[in-house]
């Protein structure tokens, strides 16, 4: 008896795991994963990316198609690289994929759980989203400090004249990160330049570290034990960001309500007093938004602005025609402002066609809610996708000679050059996936109106008033960097000449 129970059982189980395994290999059956290069055990795609990785996704894709699955060790990602198959992701399907991935180097973080750029969809991201829409980058808030932007504009012009009134060279990739620096800690917090120089430092660390750390996820489980140290750099770094920023709250919370700027601390801080807010913030909810839009904001203005001066000095023809547009709006005695730039369609192209050859954001990031099929594939939940803006906007079935920079693309007069096709010129990152600088969405880059207010009248200004010899002379050098915002490859060092000094006019 004994004997036929023991066989009874054994026999269930036997049957219960061939059903399990006709279930298992029938559901692997019907899964139809996007494709994917062959790959090597254990590193995975890994042999395949090169040090520019936007790149490298572009060229894989090129081969395998739009939407493929890339295995980088232990991590797992899907890769999109076309306009149609993001509309499918950032539109058609953006409540599923409104989410963000979060990478290993986050337990590190001393603010975990409450990022703005990182945070799940739910009440506590809908109500930032909403605050930053409303109060913190409106226009109406824009528009009040419009003022420290020019103020900026006109310390970075005058260290330009001095530079051409004593022949010398300047790095414009550092004084782009200043001056975007600046004008954020301003806009921000209302530092001093001291304080903003420190932030600075800190910021450009914590994405050196962070950019190591976060490459831990290739080690899956391993990466966590922080074998190189680059988690406890990290945590070090956030630890004096934070001991800034507390003593700019207290400052803030110090002041009296007529002392208040109302910047984005003041407005932070009277959302944290109120009891009756829609959420309630919390003091490490405040400090995580302001590392966020550092680490956002610092480089990627500062990356535009310096891939905008490359290119035009490397096509003067491009250079003269948007110095007679500015001349011919502002006139020969005045310095371009923010105003005059609605009417100067020219420079607006020139911006446009900089943010596609070289978007200081290559990747906008999502992570998948619930299984979905995408271009005829499944996709499961909690996938991580990449959206390849760089190859998106790089797509020769988009653009025509899409390797070229060429501003009149995105004119009205452009058909010929835009294949024909008239809704390129009038583009402005709304509808058309072609063209997503900003990415799309509900996850949309929340600041970028002031990001171009900053680079079109900063450009503008750079190219009515100045000339630009390259140190050593002839063309700049246009190698990728392969840092997070590929940015240029060696400082772009120049020599202004003033051609027109408004500083002697209003003098």
């Amino acid at each position: 008896m004994a004997f036929f129970y023991i066989f009874f059982f054994l026999a269930l189980l036997i049957f219960t795991l061939l059903v399990k395994n006709i279930r298992t290999t029938n559901e692997i059956s019907k899964f139809n994963p996007p494709p994917s290069p062959p790959s090597l055990p254990i590193i995975g795609h890994l042999h395949l990316i090169g040090s520019i990785i936007p790149k490298s996704f572009q060229k894989l894709s090129q081969r395998y198609g739009p939407l493929i699955h890339l295995k980088l060790g232990a991590s797992t990602s899907i890769i999109v690289s076309n306009a149609q198959v993001a509309k499918q992701v950032m539109k058609t399907h953006d409540l599923n994929f409104c989410y963000r991935p979060q990478f290993g180097s986050s337990h590190d973080f001393l603010y975990k759980g409450s990022y703005f750029i990182t945070a799940p969809y739910g009440p506590y991201w809908r109500f930032m989203k909403k605050l930053c829409v409303t109060k913190l980058l409106s226009s109406s808030q824009l528009g009040r400090f419009l003022h420290i932007r020019e103020q900026e504009l006109e310390i970075l012009m005058k260290s330009f004249v001095v530079c051409s009134n004593e022949n010398r060279s300047t790095d414009l990739c550092l004084d782009f990160t200043i001056f975007s620096n600046n004008i954020l800690c301003r806009m921000a917090m209302g530092t001093t330049l001291f304080d903003k120089d420190i932030i600075r430092c800190l910021v450009r660390e914590f994405m050196h570290v962070g950019a190591k750390l976060s490459m831990g996820e290739v080690f899956g489980p391993l990466g966590k034990l922080d074998l190189f140290g680059y988690g406890k750099k990290l945590r070090k770094i956030v630890g004096e960001f934070d001991h800034i920023l507390e003593i700019f709250l207290k400052e803030h919370e110090e002041r009296n309500i007529e002392d208040c700027q109302g910047d984005m601390m003041d407005v932070l801080l009277e959302v944290y007093r109120n009891p009756n807010a829609e959420v309630r913030l919390t003091r490490n909810d405040i400090k995580a938004f302001f590392l966020d839009i550092f680490l956002a904001g610092t480089d990627t203005s500062s990356v535009t602005m310096q891939w905008a001066m490359a290119e035009m000095i490397n096509n003067p023809n491009i250079l003269r025609k948007l110095r007679a547009e500015i001349k011919s709006v502002v006139g020969p005695t005045k310095l371009v402002r923010e105003s005059d730039v609605s009417k100067m369609p020219y420079l607006q192209a020139c911006v446009k066609e900089v943010l596609r050859l070289h978007p200081s954001a290559p990747f906008a990031l999502r992570q998948s809610a619930e299984d979905c099929k995408i271009n005829g594939y499944d996709v499961k939940a909690q996938t991580r996708t990449l959206i390849n803006v760089y190859a998106i906007m790089r797509d020769p079935q988009s653009w025509v000679n899409p390797e070229e920079y060429i501003p009149e693309r995105f004119l009205d007069s452009a058909d010929e050059i835009n294949g024909g096709d008239e809704h390129v010129s009038k583009m402005d990152g709304g509808d058309d996936f072609r063209f997503i600088p900003f990415g799309f969405g509900r996850r949309g880059c929340p600041g970028s109106s002031l990001a171009l207010r900053v680079i079109e009248v900063t450009i503008a200004a750079l190219v009515q008033c100045f000339e630009w010899e390259v140190k050593g002379g002839g063309k700049v050098d246009l190698e990728e960097g392969s840092s997070f915002s590929v940015g240029l490859a060696k400082p772009l060092v120049c020599y202004p000449v003033t051609c027109f000094n408004p500083f002697e006019v209003c003098d």
